[in-house]
């Protein structure tokens, strides 16, 4: 994987894990909690979604061996899912947010899982790591993609003052263009998946 991947990789991820939506979830959750507890939540969210993203990625490979499942089909499926994602986004769906114990209850499910990391991107975590044959490869895709969490996580650490910036109608703004972002993105993993499988079925009618 080369720098310029690399740094499309860390592009792409930042936006499926659509920073607007996630700080806007993490505002309601933590609506009664003091400043250092916000602070501990967003540092526990990091790290589970920095590990959770690591296991996904090394092991997304084994998983389509196991099952069965062509890197091609996946792509179509984590594609149309990362559209009804962008569709939520776009649409401005509340978020409903199950309430804890403590916040630091909630750092796993639902914040990491499925608010920050949702299907789409648990997709796109296994399909990269289906395609990367390197153990290079592996480690510069998961350099992009955890400084793409540790930048969201940083958000997270600053989302009073962000909110306080912009407001409660920016977020509400930035969350529409990343899902239309989020949509642009759907549509061409879809095209690629569809395109390699009308190749591969030509092929075989051709021998």
């Amino acid at each position: 994987m080369s720098l310029s991947e690399s740094f499309a990789l860390f592009v792409k991820f930042f936006f499926l894990l659509t920073p607007p939506f996630v700080m806007s979830a993490f505002l309601s959750v933590t609506k009664d909690n003091t400043v250092q507890e916000r602070k501990t939540l967003a540092i526990w969210i990091t790290l589970w979604i920095l590990i959770i993203s690591g296991v996904l990625l090394f092991f997304g490979g084994f998983i389509f061996k196991i099952f069965g499942i062509t890197l091609d089909a996946f792509r179509i499926g984590t594609g149309a899912l990362l559209f009804l994602t962008a569709v939520s986004l776009v649409r401005g769906d509340s978020i409903h947010v199950p309430s804890g114990d403590s916040v630091q209850s909630l750092a796993v499910v639902p914040m990491a899982i499925p608010i920050t990391l949702g299907p789409a991107s648990i997709g796109v975590l296994m399909v990269y790591g289906g395609e990367i044959k390197t153990g290079l490869g592996f480690f510069m895709a998961y350099l992009s993609i955890s400084v793409a969490i540790v930048l969201v996580g940083a958000l997270l650490l600053i989302s009073n003052y962000v909110q306080k910036a912009i407001g409660k109608n920016g977020l509400v703004v930035l969350s529409k263009l990343t899902g239309l972002i989020l949509a642009a993105l759907s549509a061409q993993m879809i095209f690629e998946g569809a395109g390699a499988f009308l190749i591969q079925a030509m092929s075989k009618l051709a021998h």
